[in-house]
C-alpha cells in the first residue's frame, strides 16, 4: 500500500501505509518500511520514529544545518546490527546537499547535510535512529563553534552522581565567564555545551577541555574521573569526557532519539531541573514533542552569535 502526503509546513504520516512519498515544496522524499518495528518491547515502529522527527523538525533543524552528518544506521531496529557510514550513499536525492571533508588518509568524503525537513526524513529513513553532526560547520570544518563535555557514569555510578557532576562542571565554566547549557544524553549521561566564537582549531578546543576535565578530577577525586580507558576508571565515578571534542568525533545531537530500551531523547533541560533531579528515562520519543510545545527550544541561545565565549582569549 502506498500513499502520497503533501504538506507545506508539517507532515502527518499515514497510519497503515508501508510506504509513502512526502512532498515539501518542490522536494519529494520516499519513506519505506514504515511498519517495521524498531522497539519491539514498546511497539514503536519506524513510522513512529519518522513522525517524531517530523514533529520536532522546527526546533531541531537549526541545530543541524551546515554540519556534516555521520550516519549510524539501525535498519532493523535497536536489537539489530548497526553500522556507521560517513560517505553519502548512492543513489541519493539530487537536491541533497553534501559536505566534502578531506581526511588524513587523503580520502575526500562527502557527508550528507541535513538542511531541511526532506533531508532529515531521508536520513532517518536510512535507519538513523540518532543524529550525529560535526561540531564545526561545513564552511570551516577545523574550527568548532562550541565546546562540550560528555558526562558518562562509570560502573557503579548512579544518575544522581551524573547530575552532581554536571553542577560541578557548570560552576567551573561559569567561574571562567561562560554560559553553559545542559541536556540529557538520552541514555545514562548528560551533555554540557558552551557556545564559543569560532577561531580556535578543534585541537585547541580539545586541549582546553582536557585541562579542565583533569583539573576537576583532581579537585573532586571522590566523584569525577578524566580517565578515558574504561579499565582504569574508578568505580562509582563519573567520567568528564573531553575526548569527544577531538576532530571528527560526534555526539548525539539535541533532540536525538537513542537506540535504548526506553527510546530516550537527548533533551535540553534547565539547570534548575538538574538541581532538583530527574531520572534518565523521563524524556522519551513519546513525550518530548509535548515538552517542546510547552517549553520551546531551551537551547535556542546556542544558535545565536551574541553571548558566545571568546575561548581564544584564554587559551
Amino acid at each position: 500500500m502506498r500513499t502520497v502526503v503533501r504538506r507545506s509546513t508539517s507532515v502527518l504520516l499515514p497510519a497503515r501505509a508501508t510506504e509513502t512519498a512526502v512532498q515539501v515544496g518542490r522536494r519529494t522524499v520516499k519513506l519505506t518500511n514504515l511498519g517495521k518495528v524498531f522497539w519491539p518491547e514498546l511497539g514503536i515502529t519506524k513510522r513512529d520514529l519518522l513522525q517524531y522527527y517530523a514533529d520536532v523538525a522546527t526546533v531541531l533543524l537549526p541545530h543541524l544545518r551546515d554540519r556534516a552528518m555521520v550516519m549510524k544506521r539501525y535498519p532493523n531496529g535497536i536489537h539489530g546490527k548497526f553500522f556507521f557510514m560517513k560517505r553519502t550513499p548512492s543513489p541519493s536525492p539530487e537536491w541533497l546537499e553534501t559536505c566534502a571533508i578531506m581526511h588524513r588518509s587523503k580520502s575526500l568524503i562527502a557527508f550528507p547535510l541535513v538542511q531541511d525537513l526532506p533531508s532529515l526524513l531521508w536520513l532517518v529513513n536510512l535507519g538513523c535512529i540518532d543524529l550525529n553532526p560535526w561540531y564545526a560547520r561545513c564552511d570551516d570544518i577545523d574550527r568548532p563553534d562550541y565546546l562540550h563535555f560528555d558526562l558518562d557514569p562509570a560502573e557503579g555510578a548512579s544518575f544522581a552522581r551524573v547530575l552532581e557532576t554536571a553542577l560541578v562542571v557548570r560552576d567551573a565554566l561559569v567561574a571562567r565567564g561562560m554560559e553553559p547549557l545542559v541536556k540529557t544524553s538520552g541514555s545514562t549521561g548528560v551533555h554540557v555545551y558552551v557556545g564559543i566564537r569560532r577561531g580556535p582549531l578543534q585541537k585547541e578546543v580539545w586541549r582546553f577541555a582536557k585541562r579542565l576535565a583533569w583539573d576537576l578530577a583532581r579537585k573532586h577525586p571522590g566523584l569525577i574521573t578524566a580517565e578515558y580507558l574504561i579499565a582504569k576508571r574508578p568505580r562509582g565515578h563519573v567520567l568528564v569526557d573531553y575526548n569527544q571534542n577531538a576532530w571528527g568525533k560526534t555526539l548525539a545531537s539535541i533532540y536525538s532519539v537513542r537506540p535504548n530500551p526506553f527510546a530516550g531523547v537527548s533533551t535540553p533541560v534547565t539547570w534548575s531541573e538538574v538541581e532538583h533531579g530527574f531520572g534518565p528515562e523521563e524524556f522519551t520519543l513519546r513525550n518530548v514533542p509535548g515538552r517542546i510545545r510547552r517549553r520551546g527550544d531551551l537551547w535556542k541561545p546556542l544558535l545565536g552569535t551574541r553571548g558566545r565565549f571568546p575561548l581564544a582569549e584564554i587559551l
